[in-house]
């Protein structure tokens, strides 16, 4: 028996106990009290940090190129403190699947409400957007719940159980999970039937699709969908972020839309894309443990190949919708 086909076949074996462990999790996280909660996240956090090497080392990589100035220690407390951060994403995105829709807003305060309701007021979609920071995860089910769904792309988990139970977990506020593959022309008819989509904006990219542009003073491949749709459908394009509390709380913040360049301008895709990205940035450098930097970002290479300026949704490939998980 080769390799592969041995591999192949102990897959669904794999994906079962997977499944099955976080099952156990997830009705653990539910029956015992949130503090408890909190502090076994930070030990799974710190789990993770000790057994991935590789991604701890990575991370470590990325926030020195983006820290020039902070030292080895205080580099090494960013990525601790991300993968902390991790461990408590991951146990309250189970508790949160358990929770009634009441429960979730009692832990969640908002800021900049009036944006939205601004643009619902004006019958017209928005576009949000955000990236691997903070709580990512939650931010998508208590909008659904505060305002209304809204319609996202995210990519495939390699285990389809749990591909299945993340699936669940989202829908069960109403929101419209859509794959990559046709992900632009779906977002377009969403915009277009006056819906709200969420995109993320800090994975690399490395097809046609991608557009160049500086994140943190280095260039990184970025998805250009979020600027040509933006373009093309005149839509408000609104950053959101999900803090966490010193209570154990979080502060859910939709900041004022990105201002949008001519749409004229034959380089208005990369400006709309670099200030989408410096938004993001903003918020890492303020809170440089709250953004998942095991994520390899900068790996811009030859085989990367940008469109021109003016993109459209036409000729942009299905790839260039860029969620995450």
């Amino acid at each position: 028996m080769s390799g592969s086909s041995a591999g192949s076949r102990l897959r669904p074996i794999r994906h079962r106990l997977e499944y099955a462990m976080v099952a156990v999790v997830r009705l653990a996280v539910r029956l015992i009290p949130r503090a408890w909660m909190l502090k076994a996240a930070t030990g799974l956090g710190l789990l993770f940090h000790r057994l991935d090497r590789r991604r701890r080392e990575t991370a470590v990589k990325n926030v020195r190129a983006a820290f020039p100035l902070r030292t080895e220690s205080e580099c090494r407390e960013i990525v601790r403190g991300a993968f902390t951060n991790l461990g408590r994403h991951i146990l309250e995105l189970l508790r949160f699947d358990t929770m009634s829709l009441e429960q979730m807003m009692d832990v969640v305060e908002l800021e900049g409400v009036e944006r939205v309701e601004q643009v619902i007021a004006s019958g017209r979609g928005a576009m949000f957007f955000t990236g691997h920071f903070g709580f990512w995860e939650l931010q998508i089910m208590v909008h659904a719940v505060r305002f209304a769904p809204i319609v996202m792309v995210a990519r495939t988990l390699d285990n389809p159980l749990l591909e299945a139970m993340i699936e669940r977990l989202r829908t069960r506020v109403g929101t419209r999970v859509i794959p990559r593959q046709g992900a632009i022309r779906g977002l377009l008819r969403g915009l277009q039937q006056h819906e709200s989509v969420g995109m993320m904006i800090d994975q690399h990219m490395q097809d046609r699709s991608a557009i160049v542009v500086d994140f943190f003073n280095r260039p990184a491949a970025t998805t250009s969908a979020i600027a040509v749709l933006a373009l093309r459908t005149d839509v408000p394009v609104i950053p959101v972020f999900a803090l966490p509390l010193p209570d154990g709380r979080y502060r859910l913040i939709y900041e004022a839309p990105v201002d949008r360049p001519d749409p004229d301008d034959p380089d208005a895709v990369r400006l709309l894309t670099q200030r989408c990205t410096d938004v993001l940035e903003m918020y890492v450098r303020r809170y440089p443990e709250l953004w998942l930097w095991m994520h390899r970002r900068w790996r811009v290479a030859d085989e990367v190949v940008e469109p021109p300026p003016t993109a459209s949704v036409e000729s942009a490939p299905p790839a260039a919708a860029c969620g995450g998980k």
